[in-house]
C-alpha cells in the first residue's frame, strides 16, 4: 500500500471524530429495536440458556470480525473502508460489490426506521398523519448529516446515550428485583435465577440457537461503523483499536445482561409474545412488574430515539460508501463532491432518496415487506463481515510475504489465521441459515440476484477501463 493511497481517499473528508464518538456510534448502531423488541423473540424460540449462548456467540463472532477490521482500518484509514479493503485484497469486482451491498443494507433500512418511528408517534398522536412524522424525522436526520461531521458525531453520541442509560437502568433494576431488593409482581420472595433452567437447559432443543443466529448477528451489526468512520477520525491508529475493544465489551455486557434479566423474571414462552407494538417488548413487561410508572411511554420514547439513531448512522455510512465508489471512479464524479464542511452532500441526498422504497412498507403489506427488508439488511451485513475477514486474511499473508512481521503493524489482530478463518466460517453458516427460513428465502434470493447484478455491472462498465 503506497502512503499516498492511504491518505488520498480521505483527504476531502474532515477528521473530526474521537474515541468517545466512535464508541457511541458503534453502540448506537448496534443497540436498537433488535434488543428492545427482538430479544424476547430469541428467548421464546431458544429458551433462556439458549438465548444467552446465542448472544454470547454473536458477540464473539462480532469481536473476531471487528479485530480483523481494526487491523485493516489502522493500516489504511479510508472512508468507505471495507469496500476499499475488498478491492485491494480480494479483487476490484468484489470491492465494488461489497460497497454497493453495504449501501443497500442501510438505504433499505432507512425508510423502515422512519416508518416505524412514525407508527410509534401515532400511538401518542392518533390524529396526526403518519406521513407528517415520517417527513419530520427524515428532515431531522438529513439535517444532522448535512451540517458537519462533528455535528453528526455529537448528535449520535447523545442519541446513543439515551439507549445506553435505558439498558443500564434495566439491568440494574432487574438485578435488584432478581435478588429481592425491590418487589416484583408475581413473586413473593426473590426469584433469583431459578427461571433460567426451570424447564430444563434447552427446552426448545439446540437447533433454534443456530436458527436465530441471523437475528442475533444483525443485533450486533452497526459495530462495523467504526471502520466506515475511520477515514474521518483523529489519530485512527490510537482511536480505532480502543473503540473496537470498548464497544464490543460493552455490547456483550449489555446484550447478555439484558437476556439474563429478562429470562430470570419472565417465563421464556411469554418473552416474545403478547400485545402488538411496544407493549410486547419484554422491557415494558419487566418495568411494569417492578412498578415503574409510564413504562410503556418511556420505552416508546427510547425506541423512537433508537430508530432515529440507527437512521442517523445509516445515512452517514451509506453516503460514505457512495462517496468511496465515486472517489474510485466507479460512479460519476458528482457523487464525491464535498461542501466547505467536508460533507459529500450529493451522496447524502441520493441515499436519502434511496430510502423511499422502505417508506412504502406501511402502505403495502407492511409485515411482509418489513420482514423481507430486515432479512436483506441482515444478509448483506453478514456478507460484508465475511469480506472483512477474507480481506484481513489476504492482507496479512501479503504482509508476511514482504518480509514484515505482526509487530510492524500499527494494530495486529491476535491469533492469526484462526480469527479471520473462524469469523468467516461462522458468518457463512449464518448466511446459509437464511435458506432454511421460508419467510427469509425471498430476501435471500433477492440478495443473490443483487450480488450477481453488481458483478455483471462491474465487469461490463468498469473492468475494461481498469
Amino acid at each position: 500500500m503506497q502512503p499516498s493511497m492511504q491518505q488520498g481517499n480521505s483527504a476531502p473528508l474532515k477528521r473530526a471524530m474521537s474515541t468517545r464518538h466512535l464508541v457511541m456510534i458503534s453502540l448506537g448502531g448496534a443497540i436498537g429495536t433488535g434488543l428492545f423488541l427482538g430479544s424476547g423473540e430469541v428467548i421464546a424460540q431458544t429458551g433462556p440458556i439458549g438465548a444467552i449462548l446465542s448472544y454470547f456467540l454473536g458477540g464473539v463472532i462480532a469481536y473476531m470480525v471487528m479485530l480483523c477490521l481494526g487491523e485493516l482500518a489502522v493500516h489504511m484509514p479510508v472512508s468507505g473502508s471495507f469496500g476499499a479493503y475488498a478491492k485491494q485484497y480480494i479483487g476490484p469486482g468484489t470491492g465494488y460489490t461489497v460497497t454497493w451491498l453495504y449501501w443497500l443494507t442501510w438505504s433499505v433500512t432507512l425508510g423502515t426506521e422512519f416508518t416505524a418511528a412514525a407508527l410509534l408517534m401515532q400511538e401518542w398522536f392518533p390524529h396526526v398523519s403518519m406521513w407528517l412524522w415520517t417527513l419530520i424525522f427524515g428532515v431531522f436526520v438529513f439535517s444532522l448529516n448535512m451540517i458537519s461531521t462533528r455535528w453528526f458525531a455529537e448528535s449520535e453520541f447523545w442519541l446513543a446515550l439515551v439507549k445506553v442509560i435505558t439498558v443500564v437502568a434495566f439491568i440494574l433494576l432487574g438485578l435488584l428485583a432478581i435478588f429481592g431488593a425491590v418487589s416484583y409482581q408475581g413473586f413473593e420472595s426473590a426469584p433469583l435465577f431459578t427461571n433460567l433452567t426451570a424447564q430444563g437447559w434447552f427446552p426448545e432443543g439446540l437447533f433454534p440457537i443456530f436458527a436465530t443466529m441471523l437475528i442475533v448477528n444483525f443485533a450486533f451489526s452497526g459495530t462495523e461503523l467504526i471502520g466506515v468512520a475511520a477515514g474521518e477520525t483523529k489519530d485512527p491508529a490510537k482511536n480505532v483499536p480502543k473503540a473496537i475493544n470498548t464497544a464490543i465489551l460493552r455490547l456483550l455486557v449489555f446484550f447478555v445482561g439484558t437476556i439474563i434479566v429478562i429470562s430470570a423474571l419472565l417465563p421464556h414462552q411469554a418473552a416474545g409474545l403478547g400485545a402488538e407494538g411496544v407493549s410486547s417488548s419484554p422491557f415494558v413487561t419487566v418495568f411494569n412488574h417492578i412498578g415503574i410508572p409510564y413504562a410503556e411511554d418511556i420505552i416508546r420514547f427510547v425506541i423512537i430515539t433508537a430508530l432515529l439513531s440507527a437512521a442517523n448512522s445509516g445515512l452517514f455510512a451509506a453516503s460514505r460508501m457512495m462517496w468511496a465508489l465515486s472517489d474510485q471512479k466507479q460512479l460519476p464524479a458528482v457523487f464525491s463532491k464535498v461542501n466547505a464542511r467536508g460533507i459529500p452532500y450529493v451522496a447524502v441526498i441520493v441515499t436519502m432518496i434511496g430510502a423511499m422504497p422502505g417508506l412504502l412498507s406501511e402502505q403495502f403489506a407492511p409485515e411482509t415487506i418489513f420482514k423481507n427488508l430486515l432479512g436483506i439488511a441482515a444478509f448483506t451485513m453478514v456478507v460484508v463481515w465475511m469480506s472483512i475477514c477474507l480481506s484481513q486474511y489476504n492482507f496479512r499473508r501479503q504482509w508476511y510475504k514482504q518480509g514484515k512481521t505482526a509487530q510492524d503493524l500499527g494494530f495486529a489482530a491476535p491469533l492469526f489465521p484462526i480469527v479471520p478463518i473462524l469469523g468467516f466460517i461462522f458468518c457463512f453458516i449464518t448466511c446459509v441459515s437464511m435458506v432454511f427460513d421460508p419467510e427469509m428465502r425471498p430476501g435471500f434470493i433477492g440478495c443473490m440476484i443483487f450480488i450477481g447484478l453488481c458483478y455483471v455491472s462491474y465487469y461490463m462498465l468498469y473492468h475494461k477501463k481498469a
